[in-house]
C-alpha cells in the first residue's frame, strides 16, 4: 500500500473509531445521564408565595428501566406544588408498571397531564433519517395497542391528577389562582383548538374562587407537541406559560448547536428550554422539555441528555 493509501486508510479508521465511540457514549452513557434543569420565572403577584412546578415529559417507560424510575422518584425532594406531565409516558406494553414505580412518590401533589401518541401506540422501528424529511417518518400504527385506560385510571384515580387533554380546570395553589388549559396531541391532529375558546370562557364564568376579592389569575397551558397553531391558540387565550415535550430536544445534536430536528413545526432554536412565544401582539413563556426517555428502538442521545425541569414561580419585583 502506498503512503497515500495508508493515510486514507488511517483517516477512515480514525473516523470509524470516533463514530463508534460517539455511539457508545450516546447509547450507554448519555441516554442515562439524567439531569435536572432549574428555571425561575417572576410572574406572581408581589405578595404571592413561590410555587414549585415539576415538569416531566416523554418518559417512554419500559418496565426494566430502573435507573430512570429511581431518578424520577428522587425528584420528590423538590416537594413540587404542581406536577405537569406532557405525555408519552409509555414506551412498552408493560410500561405502566415502571410509570407507577416512578410516580407513586407524587401521590398527594397537585398534577395535570396530557397524552402523546405513544400513550396509545407502542413504539415501532423507524428510519431515524426520516425525521429530516417531512412525512417520511416510516411506519405509523393506526390501531391503539397500549392500555391507555389503565394509565388514565392511575394518573387520575390514584394520583389525583387532572386530565387536560382538550380540557380546562381551575385550581388555587398557595393563594394563587391558576387556570389550566390543555390539548390532545397535535402531532396526530388530536388538538381541538376550535373548542378551546368556548371551554375557557365557560370556565371563567363558572369558577368560584375561595376568596371574592379580585386577584391575579395565572394561566398555565400544557400540550404534548408544540406545534405553532397550538402555541398561537394558547397565547390568544392569555396563557402565561406553556409546557410541552415531544421534541426530545432533537435527541442527537451537535454540541452547542440547536436541535437538528424537532418532529414538529416549532423553530429549532425553541425545541428545548425556556423561551418566549410571540403570536402577534400576544406572547407566552414557552418551556419545552427534552424529555427523559427515548424509543426502545432508538436508545441513543448525544449532546442532549434526558432532563426533568424544576421551575420556580416567584413574585414580580416592585421598585
Amino acid at each position: 500500500m502506498t503512503s497515500a493509501g495508508r493515510a486514507v486508510a488511517g483517516a477512515l479508521g480514525a473516523t470509524a473509531a470516533a463514530g463508534l465511540a460517539a455511539f457508545a457514549w450516546g447509547a450507554l452513557v448519555e441516554r442515562n445521564r439524567f439531569t435536572v434543569r432549574h428555571e425561575t420565572l417572576a410572574v406572581l403577584e408581589p405578595d404571592a408565595r413561590p410555587i414549585t412546578i415539576l415538569h416531566l415529559s416523554d418518559l417512554h417507560m419500559a418496565p426494566w428501566q430502573r435507573a430512570k424510575q429511581d431518578f424520577i422518584r428522587s425528584l420528590a425532594v423538590y416537594e413540587p406544588d404542581l406536577v405537569i406531565d406532557t405525555g408519552d409516558n409509555l414506551g412498552h406494553e408493560d410500561g405502566l408498571a415502571g410509570v407507577r414505580r416512578a410516580l407513586d412518590v407524587f401521590e398527594g401533589a397537585a398534577g395535570v397531564f396530557v397524552h402523546g401518541s405513544n400513550d396509545y401506540y407502542g413504539p415501532v422501528l423507524k428510519n431515524p433519517f426520516g425525521y429530516f424529511f417531512e412525512g417520511a417518518h416510516g411506519r405509523v400504527k393506526n390501531e391503539p395497542d397500549l392500555d391507555t385506560a389503565s394509565l388514565d385510571s392511575y394518573l387520575e384515580g390514584e394520583l389525583g391528577w387532572f386530565d387536560l387533554n382538550n380540557a380546562v380546570r381551575a385550581i388555587e395553589l398557595k393563594g394563587t389562582r391558576i387556570e389550566l388549559i390543555g390539548t390532545g396531541d397535535a402531532h396526530r391532529g388530536w388538538d381541538r383548538l376550535g373548542e378551546l375558546p368556548g371551554m375557557v370562557e365557560r370556565m371563567r364564568e363558572e369558577v368560584e374562587w375561595s376568596t371574592p376579592e379580585p386577584r391575579q389569575v395565572l394561566t398555565i397551558a400544557a400540550t404534548h407537541a408544540p406545534y405553532r397553531r397550538v402555541l398561537d391558540a394558547f397565547a390568544s387565550q392569555g396563557a402565561d406559560i406553556v409546557f410541552a415535550g415531544h421534541t426530545h430536544g432533537g435527541q442527537v445534536r451537535i454540541p452547542g448547536r440547536p436541535a437538528l430536528v424537532t418532529n414538529c413545526d416549532i423553530p429549532r432554536e425553541q425545541a428545548q428550554g425556556l423561551s418566549v412565544w410571540r403570536a402577534g401582539a400576544q406572547s407566552s413563556f414557552l418551556e419545552v422539555s427534552a424529555g427523559l426517555g427515548t424509543s426502545i428502538y432508538a436508545p441513543v442521545r448525544f449532546a442532549c441528555p434526558p432532563e426533568a425541569i424544576v421551575m420556580t414561580l416567584t413574585p414580580v419585583k416592585v421598585d
